[in-house]
């Protein structure tokens, strides 16, 4: 009990701190602190005893002066009087906890957005049990219509200590998220509960997922699938491709299905899905995919022999075969070498230009390429995003950022084991340091090799703790690259991600074109893989789970950490490359090579060679796949499902097929009541109702507009389609809600539970806190009682006759 309270009597310190003086003292017992606030009082007792003293017994007693009995009692009085001045001025004081109550009130949150269509409204029944329980209510609308401003509506109506309740499913389609709103209720101690709501109705929305541009003749997937709530049966569904129904079936709420389709056309096709059942809205039960079909690109295949890959690329694309690269490479969209050696591969500066001007290379490894082809004394060398030779032994600048912010609290012992890990993952002759986190970023070790250093930096991680204070996750990248100075590098972000997503990115987007990547790991018990995802994004880094950061190995690893995996490794997910990509090959060979600084390192081999990497040549594009078989051949990878990888690497090095087009080159498709964007190629900024240009680069501009109505439109020629708004797409309750009652320490009620609410109120109104009194005035009363009372005294001796003195003494 002890113990407790003294931690209760170190917050009431901070809260009511001594004054800034050095003398004063304290004294602390059971949960009650005696204190006086100065000493220097006490200096002036000495001197005024011995004043009084001296004026008081002074003289010879005399039949005219008082009895020496009297001048004791006479200086007691004055002692007395004096002491309880000393003493008032020292400030005396007491600091003890009390509980006090307050006045309970509820603030009831409502959700009326549509996507409340399906649940039953429950804040009539719920503000009337409230109130019957004698507790008054304030509510307010935090969603309406097409738009749901959740977490903008949650920080508009926290209060220090107090508490909200909303009656929401937690869809946030605009402004803050339910994550920035938990960090603001934490700076202020509130606490956020829900009503637990139920779907009473049946709600349903279809989609469609897939390309927007698609190559003629070529089989293209499109992806139908259906949401919804109390949707469980199936209904049918309905896939038109240009008017033509093309596939029906039956879905259920969760389902999907795949649509192929061959485009025997150039130019704007438009894809449809309908579904048929009764629901809350109609507005959900169509939507529109617009696809640009293009012609087959151009392909220049340069190989000194025959190899499954010539076919492979002939099955896709418009390829033209070569043993050498020729001088004029205008009318070809990438060209592809393959296990040519450097002296056969023909016109380099004619290649270097075509990549320069935009054009794509892909070099595929073999027996005769990369250092067996003598690649590195060929001009080629620079163009490729690997080098040349091994890559154990090598150097990079790391910063390491631990997240030790209140959100990551709970599971801190989790995230400083991750950072264990991941710095175990390390080679040593990488320069690492550590920054921390939280509200504000600190500089835990600073950037040193980590051969010398491994062992103490470890240490240093082990001993730290949380922070009080909100995420600020843009506030440690910025600490971090402080750490890193004027050195590119990479920051390794250790997060749960409990952050608004909008600042961060927008800092990491800064570093990226600095040269700074950031590499996110999702550390905590509850991680934001979106927030983590799009600020590793932005910056041109990559996202890793816990439980996949062996792979930063592949990355960072030397000859002292060496990686041990099976068949073909993603390194970067969810790259143009990786994305959605599986792979199940075991390539028997690879070139010896390196990535290069600054080069997108896409897949490794089981072993951590690099397979596969990328990056940007001037306005081009650059693959180098480096894993081969022992016939020369790609041993697997032209085969389901590593095919894909090796496709999405080609189209990677084409880039846009239509960046020589003028024109509407590419319009996303919309969302009513939403920001879209177009891309436009020409010599002069064009001129169209609703839509704002601006210029991005040279004869490039970029349209916005905002679409009013549903459906297939038409701006400068170009088809695109509109959507009906996200709100009527996110269905059902979003788990972030429970997550944010959790972290703020509410609770949940039921829609009839109006009157636990009420109890919840009364109880948070009722608050233990530490009380400070002062007691000084008590000191200065009690000096001026025993002053008067002796006055009085000695007036009634002098009235009474007991004495002839004038004083009064006897």
């Amino acid at each position: 009990m002890a113990a407790a309270l003294s931690v209760v009597w170190a917050a009431a310190s901070t809260t009511f701190p001594t004054a800034p003086l050095p003398l004063a003292v304290s004294y602390s017992v059971d949960g009650l602190t005696v204190g006086v606030e100065q000493l220097w009082p006490l200096a002036a007792l000495p001197v005024a005893l011995a004043l009084l003293a001296y004026l008081i017994f002074r003289g010879e007693a005399g039949t005219r002066s008082a009895s020496p009995r009297s001048r004791r009692l006479l200086f007691a009085s004055r002692l007395l009087v004096v002491t309880l001045l000393v003493v008032g001025a020292m400030g005396p004081y007491t600091v003890q906890t009390r509980e006090t109550p307050g006045e309970p009130r509820v603030t009831l949150l409502t959700d009326e957005s549509a996507s409340m269509g399906a649940f039953p409204n429950a804040t009539d029944d719920l503000v009337g049990g409230i109130e019957s329980a004698g507790v008054p209510v304030t509510t307010a609308t935090v969603g309406s219509g097409d738009e749901s401003r959740l977490g903008d509506g949650i920080a508009a109506n926290l209060r220090e200590n107090g508490t909200v309740v909303v009656a929401s499913d937690g869809q946030v389609t605009a402004g803050r998220s339910l994550a920035a709103a938990a960090e603001d209720a934490r700076r202020l101690n509130a606490t956020v509960s829900a009503v637990e709501l139920s779907p009473e109705r049946t709600e349903r929305a279809v989609a469609v997922a897939g390309p927007s541009t698609a190559s003629v003749g070529l089989p293209t997937e499109f992806v139908v699938s259906l949401s919804g709530v109390e949707a469980d049966d199936s209904v049918p569904v309905t896939v038109e491709i240009d008017g033509e129904a093309v596939r029906t079936g039956q879905l259920a709420a969760g389902e999907s299905l795949a649509v192929n389709h061959s485009f025997e056309a150039v130019g704007d096709h438009r894809v449809t899905a309908r579904v048929d059942g009764e629901d809350v809205y109609q507005r959900n039960d169509v939507f529109y995919h617009d696809v640009r079909v293009v012609e087959k690109p151009r392909l220049l295949y340069v190989a000194q022999g025959e190899y499954p890959l010539r076919g492979y690329l002939g099955s896709l694309y418009n390829v033209t075969n070569a043993s050498s690269v020729p001088g004029d490479l205008d009318e070809y969209a990438a060209v592809v070498v393959q296990d040519t050696p450097a002296g056969q591969l023909g016109n380099v500066s004619a290649l270097q230009e075509h990549v320069i001007d935009g054009g794509g290379l892909v070099t595929v490894g073999g027996d005769n390429a990369y250092q067996q082809g003598n690649y590195g004394e060929s001009p080629i060398a620079a163009m490729l995003p690997v080098r040349m030779g091994n890559a154990t032994g090598g150097r990079t600048n790391i910063a390491m950022l631990v997240d030790i912010s209140g959100s990551a609290e709970e599971g801190l012992s989790t995230q400083k084991g991750i950072a264990l890990d991941v710095l175990d993952q390390l080679g040593d002759r990488n320069q690492v340091g550590v920054v921390a986190f939280g509200g504000e970023a600190y500089r835990i070790a600073d950037r040193q090799p980590l051969e010398d250093a491994r062992e103490a930096i470890g240490e240093r991680v082990r001993r730290l703790q949380t922070t009080r204070g909100g995420t600020d996750i843009a506030v440690g990248l910025l600490g971090a690259a402080d750490m890193l100075g004027d050195n590119p590098g990479t920051i390794i972000l250790l997060s749960d991600g409990a952050d608004d997503v909008e600042r961060p990115a927008a800092v990491a987007s800064q570093l990226g074109r600095e040269g700074v990547r950031v590499i996110t790991v999702g550390a905590g018990d509850r991680v934001d893989e979106g927030t983590l995802r799009r600020i590793a994004r932005e910056s041109g880094g990559s996202y890793f789970a816990a439980n996949e950061t062996s792979r930063l190995r592949l990355l960072f690893g030397g000859a002292s950490r060496q990686f041990s995996g099976q068949n073909l490794t993603i390194v970067r997910q969810n790259t143009f490359i990786t994305s959605g990509v599986t792979l199940a090959a075991n390539p028997s060979q690879a070139n010896d090579v390196s990535v290069k600084a600054g080069a997108d390192y896409q897949v490794a081999t089981g072993d951590g060679t690099p397979a596969i990497a990328s990056w940007r040549f001037g306005l081009g594009r650059v693959v180098s796949l480096t894993a081969y078989g022992e016939d020369g051949g790609l041993d697997g990878l032209l085969d389901r499902p590593d095919s894909l990888v090796v496709t999405k690497s080609v189209n990677y090095a084409i880039g846009d097929p239509a960046r020589s087009q003028t024109g509407v080159t590419d319009v996303s498709d919309a969302r009513v009541g939403s920001r879209a964007s177009l891309t436009y190629r020409g010599d002069e900024r064009p001129t169209v109702d609703n839509v704002t240009f601006r210029q991005v680069a040279e004869r490039t501009f970029r349209g916005e507009f905002t679409p009013r109505e549903a459906g297939y439109h038409e701006v400068l020629d170009a088809t695109y389609a509109a959507n009906y708004p996200v709100e009527y797409a996110r269905l059902g309750v979003d788990p972030d809600l429970e997550r944010l009652v959790d972290v703020t320490g509410g609770r949940e009620f039921g829609p009839d539970e109006g009157a636990r609410i009420a109890e919840l109120a009364r109880e948070q109104s009722t608050r233990v806190r530490s009380v400070r009194d002062a007691w000084g005035w008590v000191a200065l009363l009690g000096a001026l009682v025993v002053f008067s009372t002796e006055v009085i005294v000695r007036r009634v001796q002098v009235y009474r006759g007991r004495t002839s003195l004038t004083s009064g003494l006897p």
